[in-house]
């Protein structure tokens, strides 16, 4: 059986908990993801089986000893103040959806992968090849650009565009920019810095 990441996010403020782990199911879709109110909660649950913690600044500091010893672990969620810790990745929970998608990619990237084990895709990719052209859609979609400034810039018609978009949606099941930006850059589309 192939054992799925599973990621906890310790957070009291609930629409905090849940816009993060929206963020975190587009970025991950084959990590489980489960919210705890309180680390209570977390300890009445299975702590340990948690590839990472997103944790809530005043629960880490609460519970330093339980999170230190899993300090490779954590990403401390701040609200707006610097971090506090060295040496442990925070995430500044007040940032706009596309910023806080960025730091969660740049966290990857410097080697604090949210998984142990190496990401394998699911199998079923195939399914979702992109054609050449949906890919370069695709990367223009990712750098903002509006349907009809990427039907100039590929010589292509309106119509064509919105097709291809379609068909990118459809293979990959995300409709929100974020979304297919944060896909793009985990397949090696676009740089996570060229967003």
């Amino acid at each position: 059986m192939h054992h799925l990441p599973e990621i906890a996010i310790i957070e009291p403020n609930t629409l905090t908990a849940l816009g993060l782990r929206t963020i975190l199911e587009e970025l991950i879709p084959e990590a489980v993801i489960r919210t705890f109110s309180s680390f209570e909660k977390l300890i009445d649950d299975t702590p340990d089986m948690y590839a990472h913690y997103f944790v809530s600044a005043n629960v880490y500091f609460e519970h330093t000893s339980f999170f230190l010893e899993r300090k490779p672990k954590c990403i401390v969620l701040s609200a707006g103040e610097p971090p506090l810790l060295t040496g442990i990745p925070s995430l500044n929970i007040l940032l706009p959806q596309e910023q806080l998608v960025k730091t969660i990619m740049q966290t990857r990237k410097r080697g604090h992968e949210l998984t142990h084990h190496p990401v394998t895709p699911p199998a079923t990719d195939a399914e979702h090849e992109l054609s050449a052209r949906e890919i370069e859609v695709l990367r223009l979609v990712t750098k903002g650009l509006i349907n009809k400034e990427i039907a100039d810039k590929l010589h292509i018609s309106l119509t064509t565009v919105i097709s291809h978009r379609k068909n990118i949606t459809e293979k990959l099941g995300i409709k929100s920019v974020s979304g297919l930006a944060i896909y793009a850059v985990m397949h090696g589309y676009v740089e996570a810095d060229s967003i």
